[in-house]
């Protein structure tokens, strides 16, 4: 397909640098309309090669742009968080590498003047996470105003985490004519389709695959563990036997991520955590090792879910069932990545069984029991079953009698079983307050 486009030599030579010679689905059906300058929304599951999707065109249109090299920012493309950030930076880089064009990161937790200073470099394309950007718009650092594309990447993440109104206000300093391309796991996000109708005009949509289809080529696996010491005991063992060149342990709260980091340290695996307290600097030590081998395990937050992508992850462990099965997805599309196969094991507690029914629902799989040797959980399941497979509760309700509500008034009840009191006689009407004084009797 490349072959086929009218791309500058230079694009040409970065895209034969990377050795790219068979596009995916979603850069078929993505790159045409794009060079095409149409807004695009565009769908399509993790791992399936959007970011290039929309890096071709829009460095495409730089290349072949009249407009002067100093003009300020010409691409920006907006991500949720500093890990993502630097990985499309990366691969814009690799992309451009035999190109003139410039691209910088521009991301919170970095020096804000080293930021300022980049920018006034005017570098054509610009990848932001959006609170930082839009500090640097207000402080009239960052010029848009000859902006030709907007990439909004992971807009359903973006959204959740609460960036819709920097969103809005970025947009608010570009050029009405520039081009927008959004893209998202997902289009039914109940978000995605109101920031649509803001900012782009007449789109046309591309959905690559289903809406809440799983990997597949990932095996999904399910153990069942008695508690947290059993879990423990489990990730251990399922580490300790390796197999996997690099694997990601995803837990639900930062400082279990970084409890299990220390466990798998005690153990003497390679391993570090990973979690949004963690300074820039820290997290990009962390990713650097993990990329180069040194870090092997990596224990993370759902921070990560959407930032990781590092050849060779063949692992991924659910250590706590995620809320979702959006997050799911998020999770486990971190392996089986490129055509290679990939290993997604969860491991699920008695109560995280209604979560772990939920999944399996909403993304139409099925989980393949497995049971580690000596480990073996006493927890088999439930024992009652509702109709959709989550736990029914064994505690009977007991039936409602048709009882007087009056006797259970409290003001009917808070005299019970005291004495009444003596009823005082009426007072007779010469001594009822109003007769005139007696004279008191003296005796002798």
């Amino acid at each position: 397909m490349f072959e086929d486009l009218q791309l500058d030599r230079h694009l040409r030579l970065g895209l034969d640098a990377l050795a790219l010679t068979t596009a995916t689905d979603v850069q078929q059906l993505t790159v045409p309309p794009a060079l095409e300058g149409a807004d695009l929304l565009v769908s399509a599951e993790t791992g399936s090669g959007k970011t290039l999707a929309y890096l071709i065109p829009l460095a495409q249109k730089i290349l072949a742009s009249e407009t002067a090299r100093n003009a300020g920012t010409l691409a920006l493309i907006l991500v949720p968080t500093r890990e993502l950030a630097r990985q499309v930076l990366k691969q814009c880089r690799e992309l451009l590498a035999l190109s003139p064009v410039k691209a910088v990161a521009i991301t919170g937790g970095a020096d804000f003047k080293y930021q300022k200073a980049q920018l006034r470099k005017d570098p054509e394309i610009v990848v932001a996470t959006p609170g930082r950007l839009l500090e640097h718009c207000q402080k009239r650092s960052a010029d848009l105003s000859n902006l030709q594309t907007l990439v909004l990447d992971e807009a359903d993440r973006m959204l959740d985490m609460g960036f819709r109104d920097d969103v809005v206000k970025i947009a608010e300093h570009c050029p009405p004519g520039k081009q927008v391309l959004l893209l998202s796991a997902t289009l039914s996000h109940r978000g995605v389709g109101a920031i649509a109708a803001t900012l782009l005009q007449s789109p046309r949509t591309i959905t690559v695959g289903q809406v809440r289809q799983p990997h597949s080529s990932i095996d999904h696996q399910l153990i069942l563990a008695d508690s947290q010491q059993h879990k423990d005991k489990l990730l251990a063992a399922l580490l300790e036997q390796g197999g996997f060149t690099r694997a990601l342990v995803f837990a639900n709260k930062r400082n279990t991520a970084t409890r299990l980091a220390n466990l798998l340290k005690y153990h003497k695996l390679r391993c570090a955590a990973l979690h949004g307290e963690m300074t820039t600097e820290e997290r990009k030590q962390v990713m650097h090792q993990f990329h180069e081998g040194k870090v092997t395990i990596v224990c993370a937050s759902d921070l990560a879910a959407r930032g990781i992508d590092v050849s060779g992850i063949d692992l991924v462990i659910n250590y706590d069932i995620p809320y979702s099965g959006d997050n799911y997805l998020h999770r486990t599309g971190r392996t089986g990545r490129a055509g290679a196969r990939g290993l997604a094991v969860s491991l699920a507690s008695a109560t995280e069984w209604n979560l772990t029914v939920s999944i399996e629902r909403y993304l139409a799989l099925r989980f393949e029991r497995r049971a580690l040797p000596g480990l073996k959980a006493k927890y088999n399941g439930p024992r009652k079953l509702k109709s959709s497979g989550k736990a029914a509760s064994s505690h009977k309700k007991p039936k409602k009698t048709a009882t007087d509500k009056s006797k259970k008034r409290v003001r009917n009840q808070k005299n019970v079983g005291k004495r009444r009191a003596k009823s005082t006689a009426v007072p007779s009407p010469a001594n009822d307050g109003f007769a005139p004084l007696r004279k008191k009797k003296t005796t002798d």
